[in-house]
């Protein structure tokens, strides 16, 4: 029945569809909520009708019931969600760098919305995002995800169901290297912060009647703004780079 409702063509653009289309709806810098759904839809109709061509014979036949097309296209879908979070947790970690680097400027209390999260987040975060999203583009980082997407049909063979626990150990692996790029992005503002913490301390045993907490809020963020000032380019470039190693071992491997 599903021969005569569906061409050959059309079946193998629609397994496409559901593997590409769902991991560029989530994945940074294309899949963002600020990104109209039509314009993400049309990426995602484009690039699948590009790739179609070039993964046919890696797709498996057509099947013969509904209910088996079913299971084929969830686990398209799962493949796809994963590769997009894949995008996702790496990109959260600018996002818990900027909620240290608030904490160490004192404007933690200064929130903004972050047009990525659509949520309230720390000022340092949404900014640092925003500005890796903008370098994503320009130094064409996105078409290293893009090729870990068409690179997946060799990783993850179209037609079974997805290894939920090669998986469930990937994210594990990912949301680690996450924090270890958070703290590694917050690093300087971490080792500022905490001289300025020892010298504050010392002059607070040397003149005790100083009201310290009035004294070292200014300098924080005095400081703050200085050292994002001073490392600015050097921590998004090491984010960018320590970005592009965890997908291309992700995805890229072979």
């Amino acid at each position: 029945m599903l021969q005569d409702l569906f061409p050959a063509d059309v079946f193998a653009f629609l397994l496409v569809f559901a593997r590409i289309g769902t991991a560029l709806m989530l994945m940074p810098a294309i899949g963002e909520i600020y990104i109209t759904p039509r314009a993400r839809l049309s990426i995602a109709l484009g690039i699948s009708l590009i790739v179609t061509p070039l993964v046919a014979t890696l797709l498996p036949a057509m099947p013969a019931s509904p209910w088996a097309l079913l299971v084929i296209l969830v686990g398209e879908i799962g493949v796809g969600a994963f590769i997009g979070f894949s995008g996702r947790i790496l990109l959260a970690a600018l996002s818990m760098a900027g909620m240290v680097i608030a904490y160490q400027s004192s404007l933690a209390n200064a929130f903004v919305r972050s047009p990525v999260a659509a949520e309230q987040g720390a000022l340092a975060g949404a900014f640092l995002t925003v500005t890796a999203l903008l370098l994503i583009f320009v130094t064409d980082l996105h078409h290293v995800m893009l090729t870990g997407v068409i690179e997946s049909y060799r990783l993850f063979a179209p037609g079974t169901l997805p290894p939920v626990e090669d998986f469930s150990e990937a994210a594990a692996r990912l949301m680690s290297r996450s924090f270890v790029l958070a703290m590694q992005v917050a690093g300087p503002f971490l080792l500022a912060g905490l001289v300025l913490s020892l010298a504050v301390g010392l002059l607070n045993r040397l003149m005790p009647q100083v009201q310290m907490f009035f004294v070292i809020m200014p300098l924080q963020v005095m400081l703050g703004f200085a050292v994002l000032m001073l490392t600015l380019s050097a921590v998004l470039l090491w984010f960018l780079d320590g970005f592009e190693d965890a997908y291309r071992s992700l995805f890229l491997a072979g």
